[in-house]
């Protein structure tokens, strides 16, 4: 009778059998990267979209401010979408915490200059000599991208991270309380900074300029803000959706 008392499904060398299974990392969210692809894709769209500009009600609207006049709300394509990419900031802020959100901030970062990148290369291959307006067209938008793009960039870093970073400093002082007052005063504090930045850097990339440039600054910042207060209930609904089916926020809350 044999005396070796290894099994035989297992080599004698001690390792355990090769399967024919393959192995796969395990993903520990299935909200989380999902919230990371809306949030990058809303601001490549928000780059290149920003890159037209759009004046509201420009034949029925004028007004004077401070000796400026107005003609129409200055604003840019985006307009209508980028507030949405703060309050996805905010949940992610909200729900996963400020390291995090720094993470998502240098995804968004890298896709944003990838985006840039491949627009300049594409501008730069030969077109064919019968080729359609189209291809000038793209031509014309992809040399405003880049100058949008470093604006968009100096002014998604700070607004972001202020935004996140004012966040998460007032959860640590109010808790699961007064979600309200987090989200809008991290907010007017991400605004007011992302605003200032992309406006002083974007506005002579579209053509603005004067009373122009303070108008399209000023109605960014507010209407940023309005959106975040118009949509809040959207907001609260979603983080109180991920904190009830992430786990380890459940975990987190135990150990407070």
């Amino acid at each position: 009778m044999s005396t070796d008392s290894t099994p035989e499904n297992e080599p004698k060398s001690g390792r355990p059998a090769r399967t024919s299974a393959p192995a796969f990392a395990t993903i520990p969210s299935p909200y989380f990267p999902a919230l990371v692809g809306i949030f990058v894709g809303v601001m490549i769209i928000s780059n290149i979209t920003g890159t037209k500009a759009v004046s509201l009600w420009s034949s029925s609207l004028h007004f004077e401010i401070m000796g400026l006049t107005f003609d129409g709300l200055p604003t840019d394509g985006a307009f209508y979408l980028f507030p949405l990419a703060y309050v996805l900031g905010d949940v992610i802020s909200e729900v996963y915490g400020f390291k995090a959100m720094r993470r998502v901030i240098a995804v968004g970062f890298g896709m944003l200059v990838l985006t840039a990148t491949c627009m300049w290369i594409t501008s730069l291959l030969p077109a064919p000599a019968d080729a359609p307006a189209s291809a000038a067209a793209f031509d014309t938008i992809a040399t405003v991208v880049p100058m949008l793009l470093v604006a968009g960039l100096a002014g998604y870093v700070v607004g972001e991270f202020m935004n996140s970073y004012v966040l998460v400093r007032m959860k640590a002082w109010t808790g699961e309380k007064h979600l309200w007052s987090r989200l809008l005063g991290s907010t007017v504090v991400g605004e007011f900074f992302d605003t200032l930045v992309f406006c002083s850097i974007a506005a002579p990339a579209i053509g603005w300029s004067g009373s122009e440039f303070v108008a399209y600054t000023i109605i960014g910042f507010v209407w940023k803000t309005l959106v975040e207060i118009v949509i809040m209930p959207l907001s609260y609904a979603a983080c109180a959706f991920l904190k009830r089916r992430e786990p380890s926020y459940q975990q987190a809350l135990l150990q407070v």
